[in-house]
Formats: structure tokens, C-alpha cells, sequence
């Protein structure tokens, strides 16, 4: 919260010392918290405000991907154990409650995030894109960042922390790291009250169906939503398919 959320170099102190208490209370756990605070330190070298300019996204993306990328491969072939995997449940079809799940995912976004964005001036945060370029790298750029966060907070944070404590308990630690990085990204004024839920909501559709690519794509079509509100907030007349 400190690191992100305030974005405060203080922040630094509670993360070293959690990784220092870990160890102290069980090595195994110790050494989990230190790959999470290695790409929390990562992240915050970086601000991770919306700018979709060519350089800036360069940077996030190996900045983010080195995020997922050295806790896996420190979990992977130096713990030697399986605790981050990204797992497809392949040969199972998705069941007709997690096809209605996705039409809800849709219809919730267009009915709350408009209200969101637009009441509270959040849309702000981004660029008011216009050609089509600006358009293509703020696409990009939100649902990049969408597939990311669920391999990062879903797939290394939190399944680190389930290792350890109970679901709720990982569930509630993961959702305010995730909430507070999505606070700096730009989710501010009563964005925690959306975010909260939605971060709570992934880990139990993850945990339940087993299945990385459709926690993905619930993930992508309520930041489809994001994207078109974004859009439309800078520009009403272009398209004009939101009631709030």
C-alpha cells in the first residue's frame, strides 16, 4: 500500500521486514515472501501511471514480465518446487455457469463502469486517445495489462500465499497488493469499491475452475469495457452505447 498505493519509498521497510519476519517464523515461507517482494521491489523502480507512449510501454512490458518471470524461475529451478504454474484444464469444456458468468462480466461492466469512470472523473487518468494509433496502444496497453495481472497476482501471488495461509487469507493479502497497483495505474477515487470485489471474485474463479485461460478472458472482457468507457468519456460522441 505504501509502495503503490501511497507510492512512498517507505514502503520499502514493511516489505524487507515482512521477508525478514517470514523467515523467522518458517523458512518455507520466508523464502516465498522474498520471490513476491523481489518483483514488488521490480515493480516500484517503475511508475506504472497510464502512458501509452512507445517507450513507456516498452519499459512496462519487460519491467512486468520480469516480474512473473524471475519468481518462477527462482521457484522453478531453485526452490525446485511447482508452486507458481499457469494451469489451461485442457479437454474440459466451460460449463454453462461459467458461459453466463461471461455475459454477466459484460453486462456489469457496461451497467457500473461508466458511472465509475465518468462520476468520478477517474478517465481522467488516462490519454484522450484520438488516432489510430493512440487507440491501438491504449487497447494493447489495457488488456496487456490485464492478461498480466492475472499471472501475476493471481498465478505467483497469491497461489505463493496460499501455500501458507487459508484462502481468504492469501485471497484478502493478494487483493490489496492488487489494489494498490491498480490505485497508481489510475483506479482512484472509489475505484477500491469495484476493484476490491473483482480482485476477491478472480482468485475464487481461478481457484474453482482450475483454468488460467478463463480467468483471462473474464478479465479481458471487463477491461474491453474499460477500454470502450475510457473512449467514449473523452469523446461522448464516439461510441454512444453507455446509460448512467
Amino acid at each position: 500500500m505504501l509502495l503503490f498505493g501511497f507510492m512512498s519509498d517507505w514502503g520499502y521497510l514493511p516489505l524487507v521486514a515482512g521477508v525478514a519476519l517470514g523467515f523467522v517464523a518458517a523458512a518455507s515461507l520466508g523464502r516465498d515472501l522474498l520471490l513476491i517482494a523481489l518483483a514488488l521491489g521490480l515493480i516500484s523502480l517503475i511508475s506504472v501511471e497510464a502512458d501509452i507512449t512507445w517507450g513507456n510501454i516498452a519499459l512496462m512490458g519487460v519491467v512486468l514480465s520480469g516480474a512473473v518471470i524471475i519468481p518462477y524461475v527462482i521457484s522453478r529451478y531453485g526452490y525446485k518446487d511447482r508452486a507458481i504454474v499457469f494451469p489451461r484444464r485442457q479437454g474440459r469444456p466451460w460449463s454453462k455457469l461459467e458461459w453466463g458468468w461471461l455475459f454477466a462480466v459484460l453486462f456489469l461492466g457496461w451497467l457500473i463502469l461508466p458511472r465509475y469512470f465518468i462520476s468520478s472523473g477517474v478517465y481522467q487518468n488516462w490519454p484522450a486517445v484520438e488516432t489510430p494509433s493512440e487507440i491501438i496502444r491504449l487497447f494493447l496497453g489495457v488488456n496487456a495489462v490485464g492478461i498480466w495481472d492475472e499471472l501475476f497476482f493471481i498465478c505467483t501471488i497469491f497461489a505463493l500465499l496460499y501455500r501458507h495461509f487459508s484462502f481468504w487469507t492469501a485471497n484478502v493479502l493478494t487483493s490489496i497488493i492488487f489494489v494498490s497497483f491498480l490505485w497508481e495505474l489510475g483506479y482512484q477515487s472509489w475505484g477500491p469499491l469495484l476493484t476490491i470485489p473483482f480482485a476477491l471474485v478472480q482468485a475464487v474463479i481461478f481457484t474453482r475452475t482450475k483454468s488460467l485461460p478463463y480467468t483471462i478472458t473474464v478479465h479481458l472482457l471487463f477491461d474491453l469495457i474499460v477500454f470502450l468507457t475510457i473512449v467514449h468519456a473523452h469523446h461522448p460522441e464516439w461510441i454512444p452505447i453507455f446509460w448512467y
